[in-house]
């Protein structure tokens, strides 16, 4: 049975993203698998997983917005910014709750980051964790990231748990750091739980273990193509031009009643067909395939 879809994993604490995947592929004997994004060793969460046919979906899927349960710690920097690190300075924390709401609204909205030294953030080709485990402290350049939402869930100082959706590149290390300085009293994550990539939710996760020992399990909750992009609207297409697409042919294809929308997802016969956008052309508006998938199981 062939194994094509996205696996919804809920990853403990300890291992590595790369370590899961390594897992995943062993139990459900699949050759090809990715994850949509790192989950550090000490994060536990969603991590979600592209196997099979479904690794040509992640260029459309590894840009979605991601959503975090995060602790943070004040009064305690750490040399990789979270609880796995050295601490290198400790300050009191005198801050009122006013205080810790005016500083996280700070952080709302496009922002900058300097990514922490121990990250996969390359400088020069190589990456920063490696020159920092080498004693080579590299200041890697600020990015900008976005983040939508960030609430104050739980006050219980020096510990303040937030909830985050943001964009593709956020660190949240950074974050609790970043926080942490504007107080002026410093801080690090303590804890990290990612609740949400784009619209697929941890709760239909499967825990790493029951997928280990009941693999028929996890082929059932396998997400199957047609499924994997609900985010972009659905186009049901016939025979004939189901077979240009398949082709890498444009078609003709009346737009749906709700108007041009960028890119469709194309079913044939309840199986993913292609990835299409909407194309004009001198002989009119075209639907032109970005991917195609003609052997896209059901």
């Amino acid at each position: 049975m062939a194994v094509d879809g996205l696996l919804l994993i809920d990853k403990p604490a300890g291992p590595t993203s790369f370590e899961v995947v390594r897992q995943i592929r062993r139990a459900l004997k699949v050759r090809k698998a990715g994850h949509l994004g790192t989950l550090d060793p000490f994060a536990t969460g969603l991590l979600p997983l592209a196997l099979g046919a479904a690794t040509r979906l992640v260029p459309f899927l590894e840009g979605l917005d991601k959503t975090y349960l995060a602790e943070v710690e004040l009064g305690k920097e750490t040399d990789t910014q979270d609880a796995t690190g050295r601490v290198v300075a400790e300050h009191p924390v005198a801050v009122s709750e006013a205080d810790l709401r005016a500083a996280a609204a700070r952080f709302v909205g496009e922002i900058e980051q300097i990514p922490p030294l121990y990250s996969a953030v390359r400088h020069q080709g190589r990456r920063l964790y490696e020159l920092a485990r080498q004693g080579m402290a590299v200041e890697a350049r600020p990015r900008k990231v976005t983040i939508y939402r960030l609430e104050i869930k739980e006050i219980r100082l020096p510990r303040v748990v937030l909830e985050a959706t943001c964009s593709k590149g956020t660190y949240m290390r950074t974050l609790a750091h970043d926080l942490g300085r504007v107080l002026g009293c410093g801080g690090h994550l303590a804890a990290l739980r990612r609740l949400a990539v784009g619209p697929f939710p941890v709760d239909e996760a499967l825990p790493l273990a029951e997928v280990i020992h009941h693999p028929d399990l996890a082929r059932e909750r396998l997400l199957p193509l047609a499924d994997c992009l609900p985010f972009l609207p659905a186009l049901q297409v016939d025979a004939r031009e189901a077979a240009r697409l398949a082709q890498g042919q444009p078609v003709a294809v009346p737009p749906p009643a709700g108007g041009l929308n960028g890119r469709v997802r194309v079913l044939s016969g309840g199986r993913l067909l292609a990835v299409a956008e909407w194309r004009r052309d001198p002989r009119g508006l075209l639907l032109a395939p970005v991917r195609v998938f003609p052997q896209a199981p059901e």
